[in-house]
């Protein structure tokens, strides 16, 4: 399973997928790309000999041109699914067609709660007592796509969101991994009576 990823920051969650999937189980990342020229997460990606672009929406002429270049050079790269780690940019229907249920995001809420920017400030904003990571497949809405893998923690005092974040990059260190394995090794699968379930064999 060949392994493209994008992010947009510090690449904590590259770095997961560098150190426990990477080089296992047939499980090779072969390209790390980002919207930022200089995010740190390219840098971890050069460190480890990875393939790195950048695609800056200013050198494009607009969202369409972007992700049409930027799945041009995923695609030549032979990757197989694409990842999202931090990757802060809304991807247009034409890239997720080129990769037709292969590309994952994970989010810091327990999806369908609090999509979008901003989860952990939305969950205490409603006084919530358990927060949590989400992974699923990506599709044209707004962390909408069918759900992959959840875990939750409860935090019932929390007020932080720097705290809470820190809590839930823990899991996602180990839930995002976690996925790519399973899907890597052929068992995750859509419901063809539910597309909205994940089947995991």
């Amino acid at each position: 399973m060949r392994l493209a990823v994008l992010a947009s920051g510090s690449g904590t969650n590259l770095q997961a997928i560098l150190d426990t999937v990477h080089g296992h189980d047939g499980i090779e990342v072969v390209a790390v790309g980002s919207n930022v020229a200089d995010a740190p997460a390219l840098a971890r990606a050069a460190a480890a000999g990875i393939p790195t672009a950048a695609f800056p929406l200013a050198d494009h002429a607009d969202r369409a041109a972007r992700d049409a270049a930027l799945a041009d050079w995923i695609a030549a790269r032979g990757a197989q699914l694409v990842v999202l780690a931090g990757y802060m940019q809304l991807l247009t229907p034409a890239f997720l067609a080129r990769f037709p249920q292969a590309v994952v995001n994970v989010h810091p809420a327990l999806l369908p709660a609090f999509p979008g920017l901003a989860a952990v400030e939305q969950a205490l904003a409603h006084g919530v007592r358990v927060f949590g990571v989400t992974v699923h497949f990506v599709d044209e809405g707004v962390d909408t796509g069918p759900i992959i893998l959840q875990r939750a923690v409860e935090l019932p005092h929390a007020r932080d969101p720097a705290d809470v974040l820190e809590r839930l990059h823990a899991i996602e260190h180990e839930l995002l991994p976690e996925a790519i394995r399973l899907i890597a090794r052929g068992a995750v699968r859509i419901d063809p009576d539910d597309p909205r379930r994940v089947l995991i064999d």
